[in-house]
């Protein structure tokens, strides 16, 4: 204990010597890393990504941007939308971007988060032509290289007839990772964009491989056509309603805010991610005529596919990898049409959308039969249906969908949400999944993975009850009233989360969070009985932050884990780490991380929340003991060209093989590169 007191004074004195600063920039590349550490997928955190720095460099126009516009908007709210929308009917023309702060129920940090994203401009604007467009449009190249400097059991040298027997030990390809990015954007109008990209131990321009990489995708979207309000073409993403039916786009963390988790209708977005499965590839289009909107789509995209003697798909493969025989034999080795359509009718309080999405797979879908799969999709075609709606009543905002399954069987989910304030935020959900509900492209608040076999209630709270004080905190309930994998009958659990920031000053400020997660699953004993017993998972963050004046911010963190399954030991883990970066010259940024870390098992592991690279959301765990170093920087050459490079190296005490099978290293320590170049034009 003495150990933990000791460092914790240490980095924290070494922070507070530092002079104070008068302001600090609310990043929102900082925001985005927040909600990695919140458990947001990597995919999801990159499509967030590419979706704001398209719309910073192309900012919307506050004298004409629409009520649609904001909604879709992924910094602010349903409700922070509509009373934007609202202030700038009464206020238009508004003649600064400082006008926002006097936008009700709008905290002063949300402001500081979205100024980047917006302008001032004309109220009327002469359409340009599309030659203009292309003239004035901004192109952009993105080259990211990737590599682990040890040496890894898959790219051995193994003997023909090792080979010959055991062909999946060695990687058909080189050891490092590489991706080319090409992006056209005039504002908000035109969007185009090619992506390749290879993992490591993908075969690249090798003679029996000769496409170069091993992806590649390809989205041209335009929009304000007249009625034809936005056209897609090739990848996109799509949602409609609450997501029950159809969801490929956002899926937010229960923590990310207590007042984020009412949804409405997507029109379809970009698909610009090195993501390999979860979005659409063919049209989609958004039709409006006065206040209903038609929005129809098709997707025919092959997929990677595990297939029984009989050709029948067993399960998905979604993880992108080709890299041995057996992997690339799968690859695209199964198709999925998909089409639907949302019609949509909205005015300034309420939303009314009826959806349906009928898709059909080339095989035969048919998992191998187990007690908690029983219930699902046995057949190559499905067919989902709902109804979804929003309303809202001064500060009370209703929202919800109903949705109903080929077979009969409906889910539905409701939420209330209340806001009398800007610091104040209460929200409530109920959600209904029964077993026999399948919805194959469904992704909607829940804790399971998929829409299915699960009832809960969620409550959530956000306020301030002092002018330096604020909390989030929420409670969530559930139960599954039908077996899962590797729990052998109906179980239950909670989620309960807080987090606290008390602000010493506008550049100071220091976090407690607190989570814990209770659930059940199979436990072996000793004398080979098996028993359904309940565990649970706590975990603690304490946190300082503190910017300065010359561009320097430092931050310490302490992180702690405790697993617990009932009459078994109490297992352990803690991280203490130190962070700081420099944002201060317009040609330099740099960050340097060192982490401590000892954990029991992989049950009390702890992550490296350390910056990462401009798209790398790179965000390794440790169990063991250890030590974890990374150090980044940026350079621009000119305000249009930057080249960045990250190295993190993990040191481990406890063991002398890190990883297993393909992917071991021989020896406690590895090192990882990460490279980036961004060029604009």
């Amino acid at each position: 204990m003495k150990f933990w007191v000791f460092h914790i004074i240490l980095a924290v004195t070494l922070c507070a010597k530092c002079s104070f600063a008068k302001s600090q920039s609310n990043d929102w590349r900082s925001y985005l890393e927040q909600l990695a550490e919140e458990g947001m997928d990597d995919t999801t955190i990159e499509n967030m990504f590419q979706e704001l720095t398209m719309l910073e460099g192309n900012p919307m126009n506050l004298n004409r941007v629409s009520r649609e516009q904001l909604e879709q908007f992924p910094l602010i709210n349903f409700e922070q939308a509509a009373h934007i929308a609202e202030f700038l009917d009464k206020n238009r023309p508004v003649y600064t971007v400082f006008e926002l702060r006097n936008v009700s129920f709008l905290d002063f940090k949300t402001v500081e988060l979205i100024l980047p994203f917006f302008f001032a401009g004309k109220a009327e604007e002469e359409q340009p032509t599309v030659q203009e467009m292309l003239s004035r449009g901004r192109h952009e190249v993105q080259s990211r290289f990737d590599k682990t400097l040890q040496n890894r059991a898959g790219y051995g040298e193994f003997a023909d007839s090792i080979l010959q027997r055991y062909p999946n030990r060695k990687y058909r390809g080189e050891d490092f990772y590489t991706s080319m990015k090409y992006a056209f954007t005039y504002r908000d109008k035109i969007q185009f964009g090619l992506v390749g990209e290879k993992d490591p131990g993908e075969p690249f321009l090798q003679k029996n491989y000769p496409v170069g990489y091993d992806h590649y995708g390809l989205h041209l979207i335009i929009r304000e056509l007249g009625k034809l309000k936005t056209l897609a073409v090739g990848d996109y993403r799509l949602s409609f309603g609450q997501g029950l039916i159809l969801n490929n786009d956002f899926m937010i963390s229960k923590s990310w805010g207590t007042n984020t988790i009412i949804r409405r209708t997507q029109g379809p977005k970009r698909h610009f991610s090195t993501a390999e499965s979860g979005f659409f590839r063919g049209a989609a289009a958004v039709f409006q005529a006065g206040k209903i909107t038609v929005i129809p789509f098709y997707s025919n995209k092959r997929f990677d596919a595990n297939l029984s003697r009989d050709g029948e798909i067993t399960s998905f493969k979604t993880d992108g990898y080709h890299r041995t025989p057996s992997e690339i034999e799968k690859k695209n080795n199964s198709r999925e049409q998909v089409t639907g359509v949302n019609i949509n009718y909205r005015n300034e309080q309420l939303q009314l959308g009826v959806s349906g999405v009928y898709h059909a797979y080339s095989r035969m879908y048919c998992p191998v039969v187990r007690e908690y799969n029983y219930y699902s999709l046995r057949d190559s075609s499905h067919f989902n249906a709902s109804i979804d709606y929003s309303y809202r009543l001064n500060r009370l905002a209703f929202a919800g969908e109903t949705a109903v399954a080929r077979n009969g069987a409906t889910a539905t989910t409701h939420m209330i949400q209340y806001t009398p304030s800007g610091l104040f935020s209460l929200s409530a959900l109920y959600r209904h999944f029964p077993i026999s509900y399948n919805a194959m492209h469904a992704q909607a608040f829940s804790e399971g993975s998929r829409v299915q076999n699960e009832n809960g209630f969620y409550l959530g709270v956000t306020f301030s009850p002092l002018q330096k004080v604020s909390a989030t905190t929420y409670i969530d309930l559930f139960r599954f009233p039908w077996p899962k994998d590797q729990v052998d009958k109906p179980s239950a659990g909670f989620d309960f989360y807080f987090l606290g920031t008390y602000a010493m000053d506008r550049n100071s400020n220091f976090e407690l969070r607190y989570k814990i997660k209770q659930k059940e699953q199979n436990t072996d004993y000793p004398e080979n009985s098996r028993k359904v017993l309940p565990y649970n998972t706590q975990k603690i963050r304490l946190r300082y932050n503190h910017a300065l004046n010359n561009g320097w911010d430092f931050r310490t963190t302490l992180d702690a884990a405790l697993f617990r399954r009932k009459f078994f030991p109490l297992e352990k883990g803690f991280m203490l780490s130190q962070h700081a970066g420099y944002r201060g010259g317009k040609k330099i940024r740099g960050d340097l991380f060192a982490g401590y870390f000892k954990s029991d098992t992989y049950a009390t592991r702890l992550y490296s929340y350390e910056r990462n690279l401009l798209t790398t959301f790179y965000m390794p765990s440790f169990h063991g003991k250890g030590i974890r170093l990374a150090a980044s920087g940026r350079y621009a050459f000119t305000p249009r060209l930057s080249f960045s490079v990250k190295i993190g190296h993990t040191r481990y005490f406890d063991r002398e093989t890190i990883g297993s099978g393909t992917e071991q290293i021989s020896g406690n320590r590895r090192t990882d590169l990460f490279t980036y170049w961004q060029w604009q034009f």
